[in-house]
């Protein structure tokens, strides 16, 4: 059914500022047995995502951190290769949190089927998965877009704010991307449609997003943090909604804000009655992650939701594509192929 042996990679060390390949150890260990009344899950495509960066800290956080040894906390797609359990046969195909290792054992908790025919099944990682559904979910629950207004999207060309973009112009709303580079600024425009792309490496950042932006931002979608917020503040329009969904450029310590940065914030969060939400998007899953497959899942099979894939082979690779991951060098959701014959072909 397997081979005798699986491979796993684990947290050899927790990181003090940059993430390095060192933090990781790839282990080779014996092929877990399925257990009784559960399954055995063979990892196809694993999904790299910026908020494990998180896990691999010892602090307080809304989810345990990964334990020095542990195996690296990471989401796939998975094909059932032994099964107990009446819910699923092998041969099924599922999302499942296996962790960054070829091989899973489960009993069947927080499994979701997937159907191959809906659309590639790396997508299920990506912008049909939770990094759509945080776009989705972020932009249409505490963005509210009305018709007219200006949404700024960090990260534009990355998973999340790719499809915030897309989306924000399907509700009639200007969507302007910050993003790193000019192929990526012009993916964003050129490709994703929207009406304007900021380069954040340019010296003149705050002259340009206050060009691209010249009636105020209504709405921000935050993915980034530190620099950018501090451009992005002084444009917000009264009643400004900010979706709060990551802080990439603090989570290595690179940013350190100063007291009359936070004076700043509060300040316009008071004077231009601001709102601010942080969110997890399982917060929303019971709710509105039905209705986000059937807004986007049309779209993606019609070509007219683009997304971009990164993808690395090969589970032995995955420390070297977080690490670019976190320093901007991916162009696209950030995904490994774990088995060489994944059923599903990931879309470049």
């Amino acid at each position: 059914m397997t081979d005798t042996m699986a491979r796993q990679i684990v947290l050899a060390s927790r990181p003090e500022g940059a993430v390095r390949p060192e933090n990781f150890r790839l282990e080779e260990v014996a092929t877990p047995v399925c257990p009784p009344g559960g399954l055995l899950l063979r990892t196809l495509f694993l999904s790299l995502d910026p908020y494990m960066r998180g896990r691999m800290d010892d602090r307080k956080s809304y989810a345990t951190p990964v334990a020095i040894g542990g195996v690296m906390e990471g989401e796939s797609v998975a094909e059932v290769i032994g099964s107990e359990h009446p819910d699923h046969a092998v041969g099924d195909l599922v999302l499942a949190r296996t962790g960054w290792r070829t091989h899973a054992p489960s009993d069947g908790t927080g499994l979701r089927k997937l159907d191959p025919a809906l659309a590639p099944l790396s997508t299920r990682l990506g912008v049909l998965g939770m990094p759509g559904f945080t776009a989705y979910a972020g932009l249409k629950v505490i963005g509210r877009p009305k018709p007219g207004e200006t949404v700024v999207v960090a990260a534009a060309s990355g998973p999340v704010g790719s499809l915030v973009g897309q989306l924000a112009r399907l509700a009639g709303v200007r969507a302007v991307g910050i993003a790193g580079g000019p192929d990526k600024c012009r993916y964003v425009i050129e490709e994703l449609g929207f009406d304007a792309a900021v380069d954040h490496r340019d010296p003149d950042m705050r002259t340009r997003l206050a060009e691209a932006c010249p009636d105020g931002i209504d709405i921000y979608f935050e993915n980034v943090g530190g620099a950018v917020w501090q451009t992005v503040l002084p444009l917000f329009n009264r009643f400004a909604r900010v979706p709060v969904c990551g802080l990439i450029a603090q989570y290595d310590g690179a940013w350190h804000g100063t007291p009359d940065d936070l004076q700043a914030t509060m300040r316009a969060v008071l004077t231009r009655s601001l709102t601010l939400r942080g969110f997890i998007n399982y917060e929303f899953d019971a709710e509105h992650f039905p209705s986000f497959l059937d807004t986007v899942a049309p779209g993606v099979a019609d070509g007219s939701i683009r997304y971009r894939e990164d993808v690395t082979e090969g589970l032995e690779n995955a420390p070297s594509a977080f690490v670019g991951m976190l320093t901007g060098r991916n162009f696209g959701k950030v995904l490994v192929r774990v088995a060489p014959d994944a059923v599903g072909a990931a879309k470049s």
